[in-house]
Parts: C-alpha cells; structure tokens; sequence
C-alpha cells in the first residue's frame, strides 16, 4: 500500500493549530447571583467533561486527510499489448525434409523435424506479435492465417508432414504467398522467415526478383538454409541446398540469411532472429494503479451524518 500524495497527512496538524490559534472567550457576568456551588454544577452541566465530543470531528478530520492522500495499490496486469509486428514463417515441405540427418535430444531426426520443435518454441514466444504459416511444395497454401494466437499457430507447426503439397521446391510460390499475406496489412513491421533445404524447382518467378519486390513493400525476409550439402557441393541435385539463391533473397529484402547445419544452430537462428525482431513479451509488464480513496472518504461522510443526526437528537 503506498499513497499517491503523502505531503496531505501536512493538514492533520491544521485542528491543532485552530485549538491553540483561537480568540480568547470572553466571560459575561451573570445577571443574579448564584451560591457557588451552584453556580459550579450548573457549569458543569453546561459544558460536560472538557474536551467531550471533540473525537468525532477529528476522526472525520483524519479519514477526510487519509481520502485526499490517496491510498492505493499498484499491481502487475498479466496483459501484453500487441506490437503491431506481423510474421509469417514460410516452410519448406518437399520431399528433402524427410531426410534424417539433424540430432535432437540425442536421436537423429528429420529436417522436418527438427524445424517443428524449434519453430513451435519461437512462435510461442512471441506473444504480442500476429503470426502466420505459409507451407510450399510443389505450390504454396496458407496453413494459418495472421493471428495473435501464437499457440494455435505452433500448434499447426506441429502436425506439419512432408507432402502435403507435393514433394517438389516451390520456394518463389512461398515466398509470394507470404509477401501477398503481408502485403495488405498495415503493420508497423511485416517480417517473412523462410526455411527451405532445396533449390527452386517449380517456381514461376525468381526468388530474388520476389525479395526484390518485398523490400519495395517494406517486408523484411530472413532465410534460413537447412541441411549439410550445398548446390556447390551437389551439384546437378534436385535436393541439393541453393544457398547462394537464399543468401540473395534475404541481401535484396533487407533481411539476413542463416546457414544451418545441426539442430543447435537452428535454435541459435531461432535466438538470432528474436535479437533481430524483439518479442512484445521482452517489454516490462503493464502495472496499474487502484486507488482506494473512496473508502476513507464514504467513512467520513458516514461518520458526520452519524453525528448530525445524533445533534438533532440532543436538540
């Protein structure tokens, strides 16, 4: 409990000071005279005890001061404001991603997998932003919408399977479809985040000339490069991963590209990119203030109609 101006208890001393301050009563000489005794016992009768009937005014006093210090307590909202940050996660689900070459927790795992698991952990954990999931094959289709639901999205992360949409590399179509999503919206930043572990196949336009059109736009898009093997190291492979064209779409949108290799460095591009895009669940908690003020000051109008009407009695 705290108050919201401590320098009003200052008044309690102002009853104090009109006691002491006051003007001297003059005495009046009584018309007959009275035997002292008397004259004694109807004084005291007058008057009553000294001081009797002063408490009630003073404590109307000190819980009108009380009132106007404003007592209040100030608590913690569990509310989280939105960032006015969209995402969209772009995932590659050819056939690729099957293969069984990262580790988690010990067990080797499909890329697919491993995407799932660190994926869902990220879009939990941005609470306060809107997220969407864009997934692509051989075409691309929205599987979540844009949404402050993040735990629904990292819900559908999870029950992703590779072939969905067919087992090619559409990465262009991804990319487009993610653009398209952000597009219309009027965010104070649009960000796309696109994993894919092949080379574009089926895709109708080039995918730098898409990142090109993103910057345009104002979307940001990082990639992220899953797998061992390269375009340069495989080359003529379908599978093999196209670094250099993902290395281009994230230069030409502003955005950066991340190579992964093991499940350790996709959750330190998971870190990186929460560096790049600070979470709203990263901001000081909303505190509010309640005041409590109305309480002293209802019992000081309680008290003084109490004792108007316990006058009117005596009257």
């Amino acid at each position: 409990m705290s108050f919201a101006a401590p320098e009003a208890f200052a008044l309690l001393i102002l009853p104090v000071l009109a006691l002491l301050l006051r003007p001297p009563r003059e005495r009046t000489a009584s018309a007959a005279y009275l035997p002292p005794a008397l004259a004694e016992r109807m004084r005291g009768e007058a008057h009553g005890p000294p001081r009797a009937g002063l408490w009630a005014p003073a404590l109307v006093w000190l819980l009108l001061v009380v009132a106007l210090a404003g007592p209040q307590r100030t608590a913690e909202l569990d509310l989280i404001t939105a960032s006015g940050r969209d995402i969209v996660l772009a995932i590659d689900l050819s056939g690729s991603m099957e293969k069984e070459d990262f580790l988690l927790d010990g067990a080797e795992v499909s890329r697919l997998d491993a995407v799932k698991s660190v994926a869902s952990r990220f879009v939990e954990g941005r609470a306060g932003d809107r997220v969407g999931l864009v997934v692509f094959g051989d075409r691309a289709y929205v599987a979540a919408p844009l949404t402050h639901d993040v735990a629904s999205v990292a819900h559908v992360i999870s029950t992703l399977t590779v072939g969905v949409s067919g087992r090619s590399t559409a990465i262009s179509d991804g990319l487009g479809l993610a653009m398209k999503r952000l597009e219309a919206d009027g965010a104070g930043s649009r960000v796309v985040i696109l994993l894919s572990d092949g080379v574009d196949t089926t895709g109708k336009i080039d995918p730098a000339e898409a990142a090109g059109l993103a910057a345009q736009l104002g979307i940001r898009v990082h990639t992220v490069a899953l797998g061992p093997d390269s375009a340069v190291e495989l080359v003529g492979r379908a599978d093999a991963l196209d670094v250099k064209t993902l290395g281009a779409v994230a230069a030409a949108s502003g955005g950066q590209m991340f190579r992964v290799r093991t499940t350790d460095e996709l959750q330190a591009v998971a870190d990186a990119v929460d560096r790049l895009e600070p979470s709203q669940s990263d901001v000081p908690p909303i505190r509010a203030v309640r005041g409590y003020w109305m309480w002293p000051a209802g019992a000081a109008v309680v008290l003084s109609l109490a004792v108007l009407a316990a006058g009117r009695r005596l009257l």
